[in-house]
């Protein structure tokens, strides 16, 4: 289930320096598992790649912003200021909670040999996806209506979907990155909102 090994040969799965405990490790097991049958399937594969690069360092969003600013006036300083409060928040967050939880990532490999595209190996704590975080976050606040929320939370949950999909996270790693950046989301948009 992860590659941290406590002193005794167990897992260690630590969330904000406390066990996760059995049912965690049962529900991780459970949900990544499901992906076993999809793993290994070349266009699937290739879709979760794609998708995992669009969000790295928030490209998806950055693009999103961009285009909901190509003309001057209000709604390009709600999308810019969106855009902004979503990848501060997110990545002072994202970096807080994986120093302070030093969760190892799950041992299940790459899909071998079927993603032609290059993805950037993660390198930091698994919990909470950043990825998934930031997509979280920066739906949430680019969302100016229902139409918009519905689309951006779609491609939110693809994000999150792609990380387990790859074996660079733990089902509870993406949960967690979505209810945190969510959360970031709405206390963002509610701030910029009284400005």
């Amino acid at each position: 289930m992860t590659d941290a090994l406590s002193a005794s040969g167990a897992p260690d799965e630590t969330v904000l320096g406390a066990r996760t405990g059995p049912l965690l490790e049962v529900v991780d097991a459970t949900l990544g598992g499901a992906f076993e049958r999809l793993r290994g399937r070349q266009g699937v594969d290739e879709v979760a790649a794609i998708v995992s690069n669009l969000s790295d360092y928030g490209l998806l969003w950055v693009v999103i912003a961009l285009a909901k600013a190509r003309r001057r006036g209000p709604r390009r300083t709600r999308a810019l200021s969106a855009l902004a409060a979503a990848g501060v928040l997110s990545f002072g967050v994202n970096k807080l909670l994986k120093t302070a939880t030093d969760r190892g990532r799950p041992a299940t490999p790459r899909p071998p040999g079927t993603i032609g595209l290059p993805v950037r190996p993660p390198s930091t704590s698994s919990f909470p996806s950043g990825h998934t975080l930031a997509a979280f976050s920066a739906s949430t606040l680019l969302a100016e209506n229902k139409t918009e929320a519905a689309a951006y939370v779609g491609l939110a949950a693809a994000v999150g979907v792609s990380r387990v999909h790859l074996g660079d996270h733990h089902p509870s790693d993406v949960v967690g990155g979505a209810l945190i950046g969510t959360l970031i989301g709405l206390v963002a948009r509610s701030a910029l909102r009284r400005r």
